[in-house]
């Protein structure tokens, strides 16, 4: 019996807690036997083992609070936030004219407030975690050391805020957890390295301007052993949480199968069910909602679980519907949001050039209605699914349930109304050609300025959004040429019968464009 959703997300975290405690352990011996043996002399006591156990145990104790704070901070897209002159004007409009705040400036209040809290919990991390590696004899020293792993643990806290390190990034290519884990330690190793080179200058410049009580003291010879000492144990910590990082990565966004086990009685009765439910009781746009649009991805493309597509074309149909439902329902949402701020966008002549004037940055078009492209995998996957399902319907489909149930023609229409939106979003005309501009054997001539362009779509080419439009665009124009040239004959015969628009469009009003951009 496959686990509910939300106990998958628990099983892994506390599998990535597991692991990150093996590695930080095994770091953390390697690099106090490396001093033992350069920079300190052993001393074996009763006191000086309770000394080392403690040290031990508060270093496992701070890469653990950096572990948790990361899992709790990261998401599968990236979250919208408050900047911080919004919460000033936030707290000041709450506080002198007692009006509830508004739902979305509540959630991106609480998407700072995350990353408020996940740079200070990488300072506290940063300071017991340098303390326990670099020494723990005087208090002069500790609070000297400590200082130091905090600001330390400040700056790797803000650099992963602001590369957005946090958001999960799946794979293309699904491979082994042993083998992907090995991948990504040249990697670690190589931003380990340019972290700590980074942090330790800053740190050099930092303490000209520090008092005297957090400089270092004693001769020459003192002062570069614990320079040395400093950068390896800081050398580390930011070691220990890459690997952290490339856990995270490699446990969070590994395929989970949403399936009973093979030959099991629930296996064939109704094996679709927990693919289901994980698609459709999920909360949205959390983990387990995408690990189950991967898992659908994945059936319907490949030919590895032939028996779990198979169970989709089940003769009643509502298998197939529900899953044409599941991956239709983010790209008309998608479609429909995108349609709204281009709406939104249409202007009159007289302020046109204004808004060509501002910088497509500055307008609120972006930041009200270009949030979804944030869900670019999501998005995705749902096309790339419930197109591979229509074409393998056309070998698989014993019952026919894809063309009695009306879900090929959905399919179509959603996916070509997503992809005017998208290229509309992109700046591309959507408008008809008319007639008269039609040529021998209806070859439609190139004419420039044809219409009114009332919608200001243009978007710089080098930006985010471009690019997550330019890929959302490739992925839908795609998906439509897979199911044309699936049923390419069927169409050109529905064609030559005058049904083509009956088979494959649906009668009601698109979701962005007219019946006739979709024909």
């Amino acid at each position: 019996m496959s686990p509910p959703p939300e106990l998958v997300s628990k099983n892994r975290f506390l599998g990535f807690l597991i692991w990150q405690t093996f590695t930080s352990t095994t770091i953390y011996f390697l690099t106090k036997l490396f001093l033992l043996a350069f920079f300190t002399t052993p001393k074996f006591s009763p006191s000086q083992l309770c000394f080392s156990l403690l040290k031990f145990f508060t270093f496992t104790f701070s890469n653990l609070l950096f572990s948790s704070s990361l899992s709790i901070l990261s998401s599968p897209q990236s979250l919208p936030y408050a900047s911080p002159l919004q919460l000033a004007a936030g707290l000041v409009r709450f506080a002198f004219v007692s009006s509830p705040a508004e739902p979305e400036f509540r959630r991106r209040a609480l998407v700072s407030a995350r990353f408020v809290v996940f740079v200070v919990v990488s300072g506290i991390s940063g300071a017991l975690s340098v303390v326990c590696l670099c020494g723990f004899d005087g208090f002069e020293l500790i609070a000297r050391l400590g200082f130091r792993g905090f600001v330390f643990g400040v700056l790797y806290g803000l650099f992963d805020v602001y590369k957005k390190r946090w958001v999960l990034e799946f794979p293309i290519i699904q491979r082994p957890l042993f083998y992907s884990f090995k991948m990504g330690l040249p990697l670690a190793i190589k931003r380990a390295l340019k972290l700590s080179n980074v942090a330790y200058l800053f740190l050099a410049v930092l303490q000209v301007f520090l008092p005297e009580q957090f400089k270092s003291g004693g001769t020459m010879g003192q002062f570069i052993t614990e320079q040395i000492i400093l950068y390896i144990g800081s050398f580390s910590v930011v070691f220990c949480w890459e690997l952290s990082h490339h856990l995270h990565q490699v446990l969070h966004t590994k395929r989970f199968l949403f399936a009973p086990p093979k030959g099991s009685a629930a296996a064939e009765t109704n094996p679709s069910e927990p693919l289901l439910a994980a698609l459709e009781e999920s909360i949205p746009d959390s983990l387990p909602q995408y690990l189950a649009y991967l898992d659908l991805c994945m059936v319907c493309e490949n030919n590895v679980d032939t028996w779990r597509r198979a169970a989709f074309f089940e003769e009643t149909g509502e298998t197939y519907k529900r899953v044409v439902a599941a991956c239709l329902r983010p790209l008309e949402q998608l479609a429909s949001n995108l349609s709204e701020g281009l709406e939104g966008c249409f202007v009159d002549k007289a302020h046109q050039l204004s808004n060509q004037l501002q910088s497509p940055t500055d307008s609120q078009w972006d930041s009200r209605h270009c949030e979804p492209l944030n869900n670019f995998q999501k998005y995705a996957w749902c096309a790339r699914a419930v197109a591979s399902l229509t074409a393998w319907s056309h070998e698989e489909d014993r019952f026919g349930v894809a063309q009695l149930t009306g879900s090929n023609a959905a399919v179509t229409s959603t996916l070509i109304s997503s992809l005017l939106a998208v290229e509309a979003f992109m700046g591309k005309k959507t408008s008809l050609q008319p007639q008269h501009l039609m040529g021998p054997a209806a070859i439609k001539w190139n004419t420039p300025n044809i219409g009114r362009r009332d919608a200001v779509t243009t978007k710089k080419q080098g930006g985010p959004l471009h690019a997550k439009a330019y890929a959302m665009a490739d992925v839908l124009r795609t998906s439509v040429y897979s199911i044309v040239s699936t049923f390419h004959d069927e169409m050109f015969t529905s064609t030559k019968a005058g049904l083509l628009e009956k088979d494959w469009v649906l009668k009601s009003k698109p979701l962005f464009g007219t019946y006739e951009l979709l024909d």
